[in-house]
């Protein structure tokens, strides 16, 4: 067997770089692997943001159709719900379904502020049942926003970080999911409905 004069195998030398280049290779697919989990975290929690807005927009006919027995309550604002309801559900792109879910959300609250003004409606057991059908989905909704967010920071820091980034600088960061201008604003609507 020939020797090297260092007292090594002559086989050493390859033997050594197989084994950095075997480990550098893993490293390295370790690094995409990570990516790829992330980044279905991300999709799963926001499917499940889409699953509870559509337990949402699912409960949006029984309310409207309660709401409407109401005489003289404000058309445009169900008109409204309705569709963006509709908007929603063809929309494909995540940015377009957080704009539509805030605009949503806002004329949500209009019509909640509207029916402060009907007492016989908030007496009426349907609508009563629909608020906490409601109330619960809005906590839902609250506590999987905030799982999506915690997803989306964790995928945006993986792929950013050094030596990730050298490896995942070409992937697109994914949005979060942020409230709409002006949705610290309480709505304001007109007391006369005549």
């Amino acid at each position: 067997m020939a020797e090297t004069k260092n007292n090594l195998p002559s086989w050493a030398p390859i033997a050594i770089a197989g084994v950095l280049i075997l480990v550098v290779g893993m490293w390295i697919m370790g690094i995409y692997n990570g990516e790829t989990i992330r980044e279905q975290d991300v999709y799963g929690a926001w499917g499940n943001v889409e699953v509870q807005y559509q337990r949402r927009f699912d409960l949006i006919p029984n309310l409207v159709n309660v709401v409407k027995g109401v005489a003289g309550f404000e058309q445009e604002t169900l008109t409204q719900l309705t569709a963006l309801r509709s908007q929603w559900q063809t929309q494909t792109n995540v940015n377009d379904r957080i704009n539509t879910a805030n605009q949503f959300e806002s004329t949500l609250s209009k019509l909640l502020v509207i029916t402060e003004n009907y007492p016989e409606l908030k007496a009426t057991q349907a609508f009563q049942d629909l608020m906490v059908q409601l109330e619960g989905t809005e906590n839902r909704i609250s506590t999987e926003r905030t799982r999506y967010n915690a997803a989306v920071g964790e995928y945006n820091k993986y792929i950013s970080l050094i030596p990730n980034s050298f490896f995942l600088g070409g992937n697109a960061l994914k949005p979060f999911f942020e409230s709409a201008d002006g949705a610290d604003v309480v709505p304001t609507v007109p007391t006369d409905f005549t």
